[in-house]
């Protein structure tokens, strides 16, 4: 039995654990959990714990429904908010086929997959996220949509306000499930948070994303309002995006660091920029799954609506951070386009497999916008090569729907799930009278 696993069973034992929840993720990037006896968890990590796969969204087909949990020992944590009653722990599985292989379906063995192609080049993948989200009062809204917690705005501090101690019981919270966090502050919107979590390989990210939604929902529960990460829960208000820093290491040495070059960005960086735009549109449905999502994208506030990139230039959809002389370790770019609903396992992937795809072709970096990208016009913009992202989930799906990159990323399986599941929601959004419609026509019409 490996250390890790040794580890587990002690922690179990001397801390009294009464219950270990076993965690993964369906397609659309939904928590999944099952409770384990400690009695139990010797066996499943040897065995797994069997499962119904076709129950959950977009894991299997309905003829080869079985499948097992293989928790990874590696993500054991205790959960700080079941210390004082039951004591709980969690790890996350790896979702496997009865016999051992790994379910080309599980999002976080999608992940694992696309590391695997880069390691084979030489490289680690690490991301660092810049997490939004909203505090409502309420899950429950009137005519007027949700109401906020506060009206504050960026930066601002509230001395005894709600998101002030939010904030201060969720990092701490987020220290004890060892999830390191860098920043966490007010945004622009009303009841609008950030909470920045430190860089680490893409797998522990995705995986303490996971974790972090959880935390912020069960201290938002604590204190009586709501979290939520939908992509544009206010008309009018900015939307939660989830800008992400990443950058790759060959062994301990950063490979988009060249003392030398413009910005410290080496050619290896700019062709994975290049990778980034070039691929942009085909992945947006993944990095923006849902069709709330485009209200972000396209209902200003400073999201990025154009394929473009730009040194320090926030409206770009790529940034080249400013860097610090000599720090090669600091050398990173920022992908501004997700947004905080999505599954972090398949957002990483597409996003590593498109600045992958530009360091194997060697694409060209296109010269950068130096400029406000959101005030130029049209024409500027079409002149200037800085094409528009999918406008609609339903554009996003047809682009997608052409791309050999996603397909070959996703797998088949999780490809084909995800545009039959998006289109149902197109479908279905399609169907719906809005409270829009009904104000501006219903009297006038």
């Amino acid at each position: 039995m490996s250390k890790q696993r040794d580890f587990v069973l002690r922690t179990i034992e001397e801390r009294g654990v009464k219950f270990v929840r076993l965690w993964f993720s369906d397609v659309s990037g939904t928590l999944k959990s099952v409770a384990l006896a400690p009695a139990e968890v010797e066996g499943a990590f040897s065995e797994g714990i069997g499962f119904d796969g076709s129950a959950i969204e977009g894991l299997t087909r309905a003829y080869e429904s079985d499948l097992l949990a293989v928790p990874d020992p590696s993500t054991f944590q205790l959960l700080p908010w079941r210390s004082q009653t039951a004591p709980t722990a969690r790890m996350f599985c790896d979702i496997r086929t009865p016999n051992g292989e790994p379910a080309v379906a599980d999002p976080r063995n999608v992940l694992k997959r696309t590391l695997a192609r880069a390691a084979e080049q030489g490289f680690t993948f690490y991301t660092h996220p810049e997490i939004e989200f909203y505090l409502l009062k309420s899950k429950s809204f009137g005519p007027e949509g949700p109401a906020p917690v506060d009206r504050a705005g960026y930066f601002d501090n509230v001395p005894g306000g709600t998101a002030h101690d939010f904030r201060r019981e969720s990092v701490n919270m987020l220290e004890e499930l060892g999830i390191s966090v860098e920043f966490s502050h007010h945004e622009a919107g009303p009841g609008q948070n950030e909470i920045d979590l430190r860089y680490a390989d893409a797998l522990t990210t995705a995986d303490n994303i996971m974790t972090f939604r959880t935390v912020v929902k069960e201290v938002a529960i604590s204190q009586g309002v709501h979290a939520t990460f939908m992509p544009k829960p206010l008309a009018g208000q900015p939307g939660s995006g989830m800008h992400t820093h990443v950058s790759l290491l060959e062994g301990d040495t950063n490979a988009f660091y060249d003392a030398g070059a413009r910005y410290q960005i080496s050619q290896t960086g700019r062709r994975f920029i290049a990778g980034l735009l070039r691929h942009a549109p085909e992945i947006t449905a993944v990095t923006n799954q849902y069709i709330n999502s485009y209200k972000r994208l396209w209902g200003g506030d400073e999201a990025p609506s154009f394929v473009s990139w730009g040194h320090n230039n926030r409206s770009a959809l790529v940034r080249v951070p400013m860097y610090k002389p000599g720090k090669g370790d600091a050398a990173r770019v920022e992908y501004r386009g997700m947004d905080s609903a999505v599954n972090p396992y398949l957002g990483f992937s597409v996003l590593l497999a498109a600045g992958l795809k530009g360091i194997q072709e060697e694409y060209e970096l296109p010269p950068e916008a130096e400029n406000n990208v959101w005030a130029l016009s049209d024409g500027e913009r079409h002149a200037m090569g800085f094409d528009p992202l999918p406008t609609s989930l339903d554009h996003a799906l047809a682009v997608m729907e052409r791309s050999e990159l996603v397909a070959e990323t996703l797998g088949e399986q999780v490809f084909a799930y995800f545009i039959r599941d998006k289109r149902r929601e197109v479908s279905e959004y399609r169907s719906q009278v809005t409270p829009y419609e009904l104000s501006s026509m219903l009297d006038t019409v």
